[in-house]
C-alpha cells in the first residue's frame, strides 16, 4: 500500500512539475514580448527617426562599395572586349593566309616562293597543318572568351540593376523619413495647442504644472468665498449698526416682559403672608376639634 501511495506521489509530482513548467515557458514568453513591446514603445519618435535617418546614412558606403565593383566589373569587360576584337582581327588574317596556302598548294607546283625565299611542297603543306592548328585553338579560344564575355556582361547588368534598386530605395526612404519627421512635428504642435498633455516632453511638463497650479488656487479662491460668505451673513436677529436710535431706546426701554417680572416680585410678600395666616387658622381649627 504505502509503496503504491509512493509511486502516485511521484507521478503527481512529475506531471505538476510538467505543467508547471510548461507554463512558466509561456509566462516568461508572453512577458518577454510585455516586455519588449513597452520598451520599443518607450522610446521616443524622434530619436527613432533620427536612428533610421542614421540607418540610411549608413548605406552609404554600401552603395559605394558597389558602384567600386560595378565600376572594376566595367574595366575588366571593356579589357575583354578589346581583347577578343584584337583576337578576331588576328583570326581573320590567319585565316586569309591559311586560305592562300592552300590555294597554293592545289596548284601543284614544285616550288614555292614567298618572300624571295623558296619552298617545298611539304614544307608548305607543314606549314598550313601548323597554321591551321593554331587558327582553330585561337578561334576556340576566342569563343571560350566571348562565352566568358556575355556571362560578365550579364554580371555587371545585375549589379547595375542592383545599385539602381538601392539608391532607388535609399531615396524612397529618405522621402518616407521626412514625411514622418514633417507628421511628428505636426502631432507635437497639436499637442502643444491642445487642452490636455499627453506627451513627457519638458512643454508637456510645464503646461501640466501651470494647470495644477491653476486648479490649487480656484479651490483656495472658493474656499476663501466660502468662509467670507458664512462670516459675513446679515445678523436677522440683531438691529443694524445704523440704527442707534432704536439701540438706545430698547437700551433704556425695559420690555414688557421684564415689567412682569418685577411686579409678580413685588407682589410675593403679601401673598407669603396671607398663606401664612391661612395655614394658622387651619391649624386652631384642627386643635380644636381634636379636643
Amino acid at each position: 500500500m504505502l509503496k503504491k501511495l509512493l509511486i502516485v506521489l511521484v507521478v503527481v509530482g512529475v506531471a505538476g512539475f510538467i505543467i508547471v513548467n510548461t507554463h512558466a515557458v509561456s509566462y516568461i514568453r508572453t512577458a518577454g514580448g510585455y516586455v519588449a513591446d513597452s520598451a520599443q514603445e518607450a522610446v521616443p519618435i524622434e530619436f527613432q527617426i533620427d536612428r533610421a535617418r542614421n540607418m540610411i546614412k549608413d548605406l552609404v558606403p554600401e552603395v559605394r562599395k558597389n558602384m567600386h565593383i560595378i565600376a572594376k566589373e566595367e574595366v575588366e569587360v571593356a579589357r575583354l572586349e578589346e581583347q577578343i576584337s584584337d583576337s578576331e582581327t588576328k583570326l581573320a588574317k590567319d585565316k586569309d593566309q591559311i586560305l592562300k596556302l592552300k590555294s597554293d598548294l592545289a596548284q601543284k607546283k614544285s616550288v614555292y616562293q614567298y618572300a624571295s625565299r623558296t619552298y617545298t611542297p611539304d614544307e608548305v603543306r607543314g606549314d598550313l597543318s601548323n597554321r591551321f592548328e593554331r587558327f582553330k585553338t585561337s578561334d576556340a579560344t576566342v569563343a571560350s572568351l566571348k562565352e566568358i564575355l556575355r556571362a560578365r556582361q550579364k554580371s555587371l547588368e545585375a549589379a547595375r540593376s542592383k545599385l539602381e534598386g538601392m539608391l532607388a530605395a535609399k531615396r524612397q526612404l529618405q522621402v518616407d523619413v521626412e514625411n514622418l519627421e514633417a507628421r511628428s512635428q505636426m502631432i507635437a504642435a497639436a499637442q502643444t495647442t491642445s487642452k490636455y498633455q499627453f506627451d513627457d516632453s519638458q512643454l508637456g511638463n510645464v503646461k501640466e504644472l501651470v494647470a495644477g497650479l491653476r486648479n490649487r488656487l480656484e479651490v483656495a479662491e472658493k474656499l476663501v468665498n466660502a468662509e467670507v460668505n458664512f462670516r459675513d451673513e446679515i445678523p436677522v436677529s440683531k438691529p443694524s449698526a445704523d440704527n442707534v436710535e432704536e439701540q438706545v431706546t430698547e437700551y433704556f426701554t425695559p420690555s414688557p416682559k421684564a415689567t412682569a417680572v418685577a411686579s409678580n416680585a413685588a407682589k410675593t410678600p403679601i401673598d407669603v403672608d396671607a398663606k401664612v395666616e391661612s395655614k394658622t387658622v387651619e391649624a386652631t381649627a384642627v386643635a380644636q376639634q381634636s379636643k
